[in-house]
Order: structure tokens, then C-alpha cells, then sequence
């Protein structure tokens, strides 16, 4: 798992030094490839998108007062909001549901939505580069009398910085591929990235739903 626009979530009645080893599965979309240990504790990292102080109808992410299951733990409530001088959202806190362990009995508890994170005690930091499309046009050369520059994509590259990691990823190697879930895919560039400082480039991105929801 990876957080690209990392928010801080903290588990209010979470033990402060507890920390938990869950299984995840290696690749989400065959399960045959077996699974990992992923550390969880009092203190994560979620993305930014997946919490809303003031959600919109069909938003089923987190948000005051709502619940979330995040993937491979336990279910979650945002009970409150920490912001700085400037109105920005600091920290979010949550209580869980210890009953709700993922794999245990009550793990069927239902929620309409699950999220990822990262442990913020053994995060691995990374710089990630997304790529979109080099063009603003299918065909920049139709039109001979303009410069086909002028057609260039302003966003094709957007560099994140700091983003989190789970640690397994701290031993990634130059061209080692990964599913990041609910991102897309990753390859950790062949040249700038090396264990101490982790480059990956995105190669294919994973459809947003509420982004399409939001866009339209």
C-alpha cells in the first residue's frame, strides 16, 4: 500500500504502543500469489481525497461522524478535526471497532466504504512520478501553422514528494513493478531510484469513481 497526499489519522483509543502485524495480500486480483505482514499502530497515514469534513451525497469515504473500514484492519469513526493557523486540516481523529478486525467474527460488520493507509511510525518515505498525457491534442501536427510546443500538456508530470510507503517497499530495486491499491501501477525507475531514496514511476493509473462522480 502507498499514500501519494499523505493526511495524519490518528486512533484515539488505539493502545499507544501497540503494534499489530495484519495479512495482505500480495496482489489483490489473484490471491494465489500469497500475502505479507503489514505494520499497523495508533498513528496512520490515509489520502487526502479519502477524507471530507463536508462530504457531498454519495461520498462514502470518511468523514465526521461516518464510518470507514480500512483495508486489512478494522473499522473506523472520524470523531475529530485538527487544523492549523491557516484553516488547513492537520490531523483527523478516529476510534475503532476492535470487534471488527478483518478476518475475525465480527469482520462482517458492513460499511459502504474501505480505505488504504500506511503505519506513520514505519512509513518509508518515496517521491512518485505521475505521468499523463504529453499532448493537450490527439494530433498536435494536423495544423501545420501553429507550433505543435504550443499544444504541450502542462500536467503531464506532476512529482509528489514524501509520499508514505508500507516498508515492505524499502528493498525495491530499479525496475521492480507494483500494484499500489486503488492508485494503479508502479515501477521503481530504472535510473534515479535506489533503496534510501525511492523513485516510482506510474505506468497505469487505476479509474477513480468518485472522481468520475465529481467531474461530471
Amino acid at each position: 500500500m502507498a499514500v501519494l497526499n499523505p493526511l495524519k489519522l490518528v486512533i484515539d483509543n488505539y493502545p499507544d504502543n501497540k503494534v499489530e502485524e495484519l495479512d495482505a495480500v500480495n496482489n489483490p486480483e489473484d490471491e494465489t500469489m500469497g500475502s505479507r505482514k503489514v505494520p499497523f499502530s495508533k498513528e496512520l497515514y490515509i489520502e487526502h481525497d479519502d477524507f471530507r469534513e463536508d462530504p457531498p451525497k454519495k461520498y462514502f469515504r470518511l468523514s465526521p461522524g461516518n464510518e470507514v473500514r480500512l483495508r486489512y484492519a478494522y473499522i473506523i469513526k472520524c470523531v475529530s478535526v485538527l487544523k492549523n493557523d491557516d484553516g488547513s486540516i492537520k490531523e483527523i481523529h478516529c476510534t475503532y471497532d476492535p470487534e471488527t478486525k478483518s478476518g475475525s467474527a465480527q469482520s462482517g460488520r458492513k460499511v459502504k466504504g474501505t480505505i488504504h493507509w500506511v503505519s506513520a511510525e514505519h512509513a518509508v518515505n518515496a517521491e512518485v512520478r505521475l505521468y499523463d498525457r504529453l499532448f493537450t491534442v490527439e494530433n498536435p501536427s494536423d495544423d501545420k501553422e501553429i507550433d505543435f510546443k504550443s499544444f504541450i500538456n502542462p500536467n503531464s508530470l506532476t512529482i509528489l514528494k514524501e509520499c508514505k510507503l508500507e516498508p515492505f517497499m524499502k528493498t525495491a530495486k530499479p525496475g521492480d513493478k507494483f500494484q499500489f491499491e486503488r492508485l494503479g501501477y508502479f515501477c521503481a525507475d530504472i535510473i534515479d531510484s535506489f533503496p534510501g531514496k525511492l523513485i516510482f514511476n506510474r505506468t497505469v493509473p487505476l479509474r477513480d469513481t468518485w472522481a468520475r462522480i465529481e467531474n461530471k
